[in-house]
């Protein structure tokens, strides 16, 4: 398929990793699409990581920002949706490295009436120090390093880097809504009109992917499964403010019990506010 696809990356306050995942995308096989960078209110330093990859990456870069008001990262994907220009958008969090074949993966994955949910290798503290402070382009160690490292535990496991071709297999938990997540997830722009986006009620961590998810199932969006294909490097971070996390389960479970299809607070409604001060949109 010629689609282009949008990658839609998730960043606050992170310029080490996200410089890291800028570059994996800037070396992709497959050239076919734009980088969205979807900023949750970032300091000036973010801005200055995207515009030094402006000229290098060679495919079209966006940077989306609105103002830090806390952890809105519904609201921020929905912003960079709005931007975005592809058929098909694939959400990356800004700490997840993507390797050479990343792209080109969820191209051959994508089809009409499924999301793609891939999976990540969730990295050590002390190996990520080393990926970020000497600038180490995991995205390319051969398998070889990989089984070194978890031998070391300093992954968690090492299925992702491999590439299985699984058939209908991908499709044996079609229905099934746990365990896909947001920071590596492919969803059809058509698909993304039909429940309106994320919904930027969820404020906090957590929880929003798992929303999107169910109103795409009940939508009859089916999921795909992007395991040994489309696997990312996930660099360790420190866990997230959780303090929002209860509510946002009470709101996951009303959705659970209803049958909602549509965000409450969807992509719609940003329409009134795209170019307003509130969302900054830098095109570079």
């Amino acid at each position: 398929m010629d689609e282009l696809i949008s990658v839609i990356v998730a960043t606050y306050n992170r310029e080490d990793a996200l410089d890291a995942v800028l570059r994996g995308l800037a070396h992709q096989s497959d050239r076919n699409f734009e980088v969205i960078v979807a900023d949750d209110g970032s300091g000036p330093q973010t801005a200055q990581v995207i515009a030094s990859w402006s000229s290098r990456i060679n495919v079209r870069l966006i940077h989306v920002r609105h103002e830090d008001r806390g952890f809105r990262l519904a609201e921020i994907r929905n912003r960079a949706i709005a931007a975005s220009r592809g058929a098909i958008c694939v959400f990356l969090d800004g700490d997840c490295i993507p390797r050479r074949k990343f792209i080109a993966a969820h191209r051959c994955l994508a089809e009409t009436g499924y999301f793609v949910a891939g999976n990540r290798i969730l990295i050590s503290r002390d190996m990520t120090a080393r990926i970020l402070d000497e600038r180490l382009h995991a995205e390319e160690w051969p398998l070889s390093t990989w089984i070194a490292a978890r031998l070391r535990g300093e992954i968690n496991r090492i299925t992702p880097i491999f590439r299985l071709s699984l058939g209908p297999l991908r499709k044996f938990n079609a229905d099934r809504w746990q365990g896909a997540r947001g920071s590596n997830l492919a969803i059809r722009r058509e698909d993304l009109v039909r429940v309106d986006g994320f919904d930027a009620a969820f404020s906090g961590w957590g929880l929003e992917d798992s929303d999107i998810i169910i109103r795409l199932l009940r939508a009859g969006v089916r999921r795909k499964d992007g395991r040994f294909a489309t696997g990312v490097l996930h660099l360790w971070h420190p866990e997230n403010d959780r303090s929002k996390f209860a509510d946002n389960q009470i709101k996951l479970r009303q959705i659970i019990e209803s049958d909602r299809l549509q965000a409450g607070r969807g992509l719609s409604a940003l329409l009134p506010e795209q170019g307003s001060v509130g969302s900054r949109i830098v095109r570079l």
